[in-house]
């Protein structure tokens, strides 16, 4: 009976981990996962998906400027991406002569292809496990600063001894909380050009209101192109350089997409957290969502009055509205799906499941205290997270002339603890950084947004963490103060100041009003905030550990890791769902839908009169016959951020969109994934064509690429 019992609960457990994730490592695809993608219709072998020995999808997929995903679709480096991937690219070219983000960005040669200083794309060459390496001297009952001692210093031993040529990099990652670790083999490209981008009435059609949701009509594609030296190694932006000789570069299908087809989807999905315990998910979606939502709205409140009002500001801001606006409905989502899947007593139930496997598998009775320890610090964790969370929304994130003052910080510290010289050598670098800060600013929006901030973080912010002559402050006064006064707020007289002899630059610094308060909240949070919060993450994040190798012993097999930026795939079938009551939505969205939210001069949903026209026409072919342009479609696949801009890829391997978004209702997905509305929502590449072609009229592109018909 003791057997069956076991056999049971493990059958049970098994079921419901499996369901929660497939991002999948590409080097280690299990077996009975490749057995069920092929049963669903793929015709794939694993080599073709990863392989360190020949040009296999690894060497097509890159991770675009460090946060994006994007794919090779030419043997000359030509990259697809999402539109708000690159979206700072191409605002960053755009005046009001040449308003790229506006009118869209066709070039016609590749001398009119756009460099960009500072962006780069990321090759993943070979995965392989280091685990052994990593964690040798390493036992559980170290002091857990010992304990991450060790572990970086084999890092450090085995980044130097695993093999890589000079041009490429290694980097070790950790996965399931800690217990295995993973070497990639890397190799940065940094000169990266702009070839194509739509305009932004279609890259970015329904912007904020259509965020996260379905029915989606967005073009979200835009294209650039690697250049390489002459022995297609990276190099440095130079005119000699020569675009790329890929190997291995996606093939672009135009055949109809169905609902129930099979797709994959290959990208670097960001932070997934699903297998937190229940306390940390339902602290997640009562504490601290609520907190970074109202602050995020209250910024948003703030940009939107200027925005609307004058379209110069518009266009500084239009960037950083849709950043922040991006979180605060995504966070909104995640958590009504997590109340409306009741994620957490779900949760509750796999934790009394791994209690009941552990008592009936003999395994070590400490797991059975392993929840009420996890409540014991969660209950610890509520004011310090929410104090840190205060901190990083409002100092560091969203006050521009707050996060300024870092960078001054930070140059002041060099200064202090390493002298003159290398603060010389330094203070060139930081300025240029300070500089291009005040390109999309304006002093009255920031104004605004530090007294509504700052009144909100004196309000709101836990009583222990708040300094005590934060508490009794005249908000509205002092940012006057600061703002007319304020070397942090002018750029020339922020020039100067770097040029300043280090004692110079450390006075004037010090008799700054603006950085006098800053320097003050920096002080409070590295003195206060972030010691207690480091102290109790590190505990977390150890009976994380333990929690995470019990799951795995419970389960005789590695259910799928967390994502954490390395290269993954994940795959599904192009399904709708019903996230109501009483509604379903279909899979595939077409041109028909743009024209019916159309709204002429709307900043959201106005559309290129050129649009309109080709709609009228329905002059589709060959992208369809059915006298329907489909724009964009649903899937199964587990996505995150991260994944924006990562290639569909069909059961022959062939590209059939661009992934940019999830589904409102599943944007819980991050916390825990339900395949009943957990959806991605992909540019069909149809579309993208289709745009290339009739709008853009850049034929060049159409041809360099193979589609396949």
């Amino acid at each position: 009976m003791n057997k069956l019992l076991i056999l049971f609960l493990s059958i049970i457990f098994q079921v419901s981990w499996a369901q929660n994730s497939r991002m999948i490592i590409p080097s280690e695809i299990p077996q009975r996962t490749f057995v069920q993608m092929k049963e669903m219709g793929m015709k794939l072998n694993a080599d073709d998906i990863y392989s360190a020995e020949k040009p296999s999808m690894n060497d097509a997929v890159i991770q675009f400027n460090g946060g994006c995903t994007g794919e090779i679709v030419s043997a000359s480096g030509l990259i697809l991406t999402n539109h708000h991937c690159g979206y700072g690219a191409i605002q960053a070219h755009s005046t009001f002569e040449h308003n790229y983000v506006k009118d869209g960005f066709w070039s016609m040669s590749n001398a009119e292809e756009l460099p960009n200083p500072g962006m780069y794309v990321t090759f993943v060459r070979k995965i392989k496990e280091v685990t052994d390496v990593v964690l040798k001297n390493v036992a559980d009952d170290m002091d857990e600063n010992l304990k991450q001692s060790v572990i970086q210093k084999n890092i450090n031993a085995l980044k130097k001894s695993l093999p890589h040529k000079k041009w490429q990099e290694i980097e070790v990652k950790s996965f399931y909380a800690g217990n295995k670790y993973y070497a990639f083999t890397k190799e940065n490209y940094t000169d990266i050009r702009l070839v194509a981008a739509p305009p932004s009435s279609i890259g970015k059609f329904g912007a904020d209101t259509d965020n996260w949701m379905w029915p989606r009509h967005s073009g979200d594609f835009s294209i650039f192109r690697i250049y390489a030296d002459k022995n297609n190694h990276p190099a440095a932006y130079s005119p000699d350089n020569v675009p790329y000789k890929s190997d291995k570069y996606f093939k672009i299908s135009i055949k109809e997409i169905r609902q129930g087809d099979f797709f994959m989807v290959y990208g670097f999905p960001g932070r997934t957290n699903e297998y937190l315990p229940a306390v940390a998910v339902e602290q997640k979606v009562n504490v601290l969502n609520p907190a970074r939502i109202e602050t995020r709205k209250k910024t948003l409140d703030v940009m939107k009055s200027f925005m609307q009002k004058n379209d110069t500001i518009k266009l500084k801001y239009t960037s950083k509205f849709a950043r922040i606006a991006n979180y605060w409905k995504k966070w909104i989502g995640e958590s009504l799906g997590i109340n409306k899947t009741k994620a957490v007593d779900k949760k509750k139930k796999f934790e009394k499941e791994f209690l009941l496997l552990v008592k009936s598998k003999g395994l070590d009775k400490s797991y059975l205290g392993l929840f009420k320890e996890f409540d014991d610090l969660y209950k610890q964790n509520k004011e310090i997270a929410l104090a840190r969370d205060y901190f990083v929304e409002i100092a560091y994130l969203n006050i521009d002339l707050l996060k300024r003052s870092f960078n001054l910080y930070n140059l002041q510290k060099i200064y202090e603890s390493k002298g003159k010289q290398v603060f010389k050598e330094k203070r060139d670098e930081f300025a240029k950084k300070v500089a291009g800060s005040f390109k999309n600013y304006d002093s009255k929006v920031d104004l605004e947004l530090f007294k509504t901030l700052m009144q909100l973080y004196i309000d709101k912010m836990p009583a222990e963490y708040l300094r005590e002559d934060l508490k009794d402050v005249d908000v509205q006064k002092l940012a006057n103060q600061i703002y007319s006064t304020s070397v942090l707020n002018d750029a020339a007289s922020l020039t100067k100041l770097y040029q300043k002899n280090p004692k110079k630059f450390n006075r004037i610094l010090n008799e700054d009003v603006g950085y006098q308060f800053a320097k003050k909240l920096i002080d409070n949070y590295y003195n206060s905030i972030a010691p207690d919060y480091n102290a109790l993450h590190n505990k977390i994040s150890s009976l994380q550990r333990k929690y995470m190798k019990g799951i795995t012993l419970t389960l005789d097999r590695l259910p799928f890791p967390d994502a954490n930026s390395t290269m993954r795939i994940s795959f599904g079938k192009v399904s709708g769902y019903e996230p109501r009551d009483a509604i379903y939505y279909y899979p595939i969205s077409h041109l028909l839908g743009v024209m019916e939210k159309y709204i002429p001069d709307d900043y959201e949903f106005d559309v290129p009169k050129e649009l309109i026209k080709l709609f009228e026409k329905k002059d589709y072919k060959p992208y369809s016959h059915s006298g329907y342009m489909p724009v964009n479609f649903l899937g199964t696949a587990h996505t995150t951020g991260g994944n924006s801009g990562s290639p569909a890829i069909n059961k022959e391997g062939e590209m059939i969109g661009i992934n940019f978004d999830r589904v409102w209702e599943g944007t819980m997905s991050d916390l825990y994934y339900d395949r009943k509305i957990c959806r991605n929502i992909m540019v069909d590449i149809r579309y993208v064509l289709f745009i290339i072609d009739k709008l853009g009229k850049d034929r060049r592109l159409i041809q360099e690429m193979n589609i396949v018909k």
